[in-house]
């Protein structure tokens, strides 16, 4: 069986270097998995190709070192590239996250294969229609939001005239019912957004700063895995 096949999105965290107030990443990582984390997103908007590789290798290791390769995912935000790059040395990369103007989704599937993940941000604008209709044959899981404005994306939520759209509770129900496929939601979700989250129906919540900026990021991450958990 293929980590695909047992995909679990409860508690993801979005990392990169930007992002860690000068912390190794991998070290944050293996934060979070200790703590419970079931799949990790490498992005950064500012790192190279070649950086981007050696985080991706750092951060397999910091998980096969914990032995949890098997069960928590590791994907890379948007760099076909860099996810092909880092297979070719031998990395244990699971797959792929991309947006709406990134690569296509198939294409990301014809060369990543059957076995790979393939995650999808869902559109912000008329998103229920878009979840309604899109055609989820190559994805496996929709990542949606914003729940609040964030600054680590600026642009999450962006409509066409300029406005951040965030995320009701009550739409992200709909969302949940809707969805022929898991949905992640996130965007500035902090602790207290955790247990309203876990009951609209959504599968996991995704993190960035409320776990990578933390003082303690393992206590942080625990505390949020511990609210999912016990809000199921």
């Amino acid at each position: 069986m293929s980590i695909r096949d047992k995909l679990d999105i409860s508690a993801y965290l979005v990392i990169g270097p930007e992002n860690t107030k000068d912390r190794p990443v991998a070290s944050i990582i293996k934060d979070a998995v200790e703590a419970g984390f079931t799949c990790i997103q490498i992005r950064s908007k500012i790192a190279s190709a070649r950086e981007l590789i050696d985080l991706t290798a750092q951060s397999a290791r910091a998980i096969a070192d914990l032995g949890k390769s098997q069960e928590v995912a590791l994907v890379v935000n948007d760099r076909l590239d860099v996810v092909l790059a880092a297979r070719k040395q031998g990395v244990k990369v699971d797959g792929i996250h991309v947006g709406q103007s990134d690569i296509p989704t198939d294409v990301c599937r014809e060369y990543l294969g059957e076995d790979s993940i393939v995650g999808l941000s869902a559109k912000t604008e008329e998103l229920l229609d878009y979840i309604r209709t899109a055609d989820t044959s190559q994805i496996d899981y929709f990542g949606a939001g914003p729940l609040h404005q964030t600054m680590t994306k600026p642009d999450c939520g962006l409509s066409k005239d300029g406005r951040i759209i965030t995320r009701s509770i009550d739409e992200i129900t709909k969302l949940a019912q809707l969805s022929p496929i898991p949905v992640v939601v996130g965007g500035g979700v902090k602790l207290a957004d955790i247990p309203e989250l876990a009951k609209t129906g959504i599968n996991g919540f995704f993190v960035v700063t409320a776990v990578t900026e933390a003082e303690n990021p393992k206590a942080a991450a625990v505390k949020m895995v511990d609210a999912w958990k016990a809000s199921k």
